[in-house]
């Protein structure tokens, strides 16, 4: 211990100058350099080695996992767009089935409607011939008895006013005159 008190001593005694840097001693410079050299070409085989390939295939690993993931973005995409066609060719074949078929379904239906009107006016027509004789009948039997009950009438008066019964051929030409005037 004295010793090392001495040491001390010594170097606080030469003025405070302490040892110089173990790097910057001339005498330790080339073993550090060799140390040196040896601790850069061991670390450098561990990492060219150890750490780099495996960092390597990391990389290639995701590079390969991304270049998979963007094929297969690309194949979905791809496989949309056809569907996306299938789709709007199916949409435009449906739309003209159904325009066809709201054209078929028209015209079947003006046909009908035509049939049953044309079938509608015969009938009608029927009847207002039927009406029209039944017209014709009723005036005629009513012309008839306009006819007899004017000559009715008219003997009536004839005799009222003049007392004397009149010839019923008479009257009758009388009336048969003043129907047809």
């Amino acid at each position: 211990m004295a010793e090392s008190h001495g040491t001390t001593a010594h170097t606080a005694a030469d003025g405070g100058h302490k040892a110089p840097f173990p790097p910057f001693q001339k005498d330790t410079f080339a073993s550090q350099l060799v140390s040196l050299l040896i601790a850069f070409v061991a670390l450098y085989l561990i990492v060219s080695r150890l750490a780099l390939p495996r960092v390597g295939g990391v990389i290639d690993a995701r590079q390969n996992a991304i270049e998979g993931d963007l094929a297969e973005a690309q194949r979905l995409k791809d496989e949309s767009e056809a569907a996306l066609k299938a789709y709007e060719s199916e949409l435009a074949a449906a739309r003209s089935r159904a325009h066809a078929i709201s054209s078929e379904t028209r015209e079947k239906l003006n046909a009908a409607a035509e049939s049953e009107r044309k079938t509608l006016e015969e009938q009608l027509t029927g009847r207002l011939g039927d009406a029209e004789k039944t017209i014709a009948a009723t005036r005629e039997g009513a012309m008839r008895n306009v006819r007899g009950i004017a000559a009715d009438a008219a003997a009536a008066i004839v005799q009222r006013l003049t007392g004397v019964a009149p010839e019923a051929t008479a009257v009758e030409s009388a009336v048969d005159a003043s129907l047809k005037g």
